[in-house]
Formats: structure tokens, sequence, C-alpha cells
């Protein structure tokens, strides 16, 4: 588990493909920047842009590891070298500042508008329609690892012509402390929706099943 605020930015150095052709995923060389590795086993958990991932090699600045085909497919981010937002797994000694998170991404959100505002920065995400049932004013979301309060949900459109935008402010420590300062209209970013609406749906939605 981890709570969505980022605890260093560090940069993807290497993309390594591993054996098996094509349906193989790649070995990720993570330069930790100034998240402490001390602490870190071989085995832990490190959240890269909002995806849960295990480490399988480090060193005192490094770590490495092994994402996936299908997380690939279910990601953006994390087969180039950019700058990354990196959260260690929460330990049950720490503040809880943002909410709980997964580390399992639930889809990609397209940029539609980012642009200052006065001092702060409005964020326009247009959401998969499979996940706007879980947005909602003043709920969180993650945005490539980052814990984050939505000021705005609007859902255009319906059936299968739905499409859903949401609308968040960024502080400048957000955009100072993060990757986001780099989003642009236009790009994906990596999204996971709030762990007790995901709870709530499934509740709701057998129990009317069985009415």
């Amino acid at each position: 588990m981890f709570t969505g605020i980022v605890a260093a930015i560090g940069k993807i150095e290497s993309v390594t493909p591993l054996e098996g052709g094509s349906f193989a995923g790649v070995r990720l060389n993570v330069h930790a920047g100034g998240l402490p590795l001390a602490d870190v086993a071989l085995g832990d958990s490190i959240a890269i842009n909002g995806a849960c991932m295990t480490v399988v090699e480090k060193d005192d600045t490094s770590f490495r590891v092994d994402v996936s085909r299908e997380s690939l497919n279910c990601t953006v981010g994390l087969d180039t070298l950019t700058e990354v937002n990196l959260e260690k797994a929460l330990t049950l000694n720490e503040r809880l500042g943002g909410h709980l998170v997964s580390g399992h991404v639930d889809g990609l959100g397209v940029v539609r508008k980012f642009e200052p505002i006065g001092e702060s920065w409005e964020l326009v995400i247009e959401a998969p329609r499979e996940l706007a049932k879980f947005l909602a004013f003043k709920g969180s979301i993650v945005v490539n690892g980052v814990s984050l309060t939505v000021n705005r949900v609007e859902d255009i459109g319906t059936g299968a012509e739905l499409v859903c935008q949401f609308s968040i402010n960024l502080i400048p420590h957000t955009i100072a402390m993060t990757t986001l300062k780099h989003l642009a209209a236009g790009k994906q970013v990596n999204l996971e929706i709030d762990l007790i609406a995901r709870y709530v749906e499934r509740m709701v939605s057998v129990g009317a099943a069985g009415k």
C-alpha cells in the first residue's frame, strides 16, 4: 500500500528487454534521486508513477525492477528514459498524508488542459468511460502516483458516447515536488481510482443484482 505522497523524483536510466520476444517485459534501472534506499530490501515494493513494482536489484543510488508486458500495456511512462515519481510502500508507523493507494493502475487518462491560474495550475483530465462512476467532487484520484483531490467532474454525453472530464487544482508545492510539471495537453497519465469507491461500487452492484 502507498499514500500517493511522492517521496522523490527519480529517473529511468535504462530500459532493457527481457528474454521472451515481443511478449516479454523490460527491466528498468531507476536512479532513486533523493529516495533513501538503505532500508529497501530485495522484494520490497516501490511505486513508479503510481505503478507498484518489485525491487529485484539495488545499489546505493539506484534500483532495478522487472515490468511485465501486461503492466506495460496498462500504463504509460514505464518504458521511456524519463523522470518518474517515486514512493516506497507504506509502513504502519507513518502518517497517511494522502489516501490509501494500492499501486494498481486502473486506466489511462488524457490531459485536456494544463494551465496556470493565479499561483496554482488547473489540470483537466479526460478519464476512460469505465472509470467515470468512481469520480466525485472532492473525491480522491491518483495521477502518475500523486494523490489529488477532484475539484470538478463533468460527464459529457451518454452511453457509449460518455466522456468524463475532471479538474484538479495543483498548488506550487505539488508542481515543484513531482513530475506533473512536465504534463501538457494530449499527454497520457496513469490513473488509480479511490480504494473505497471501488468497494462501494461492488457492494452496490451486488446488492442491486440480488433484488
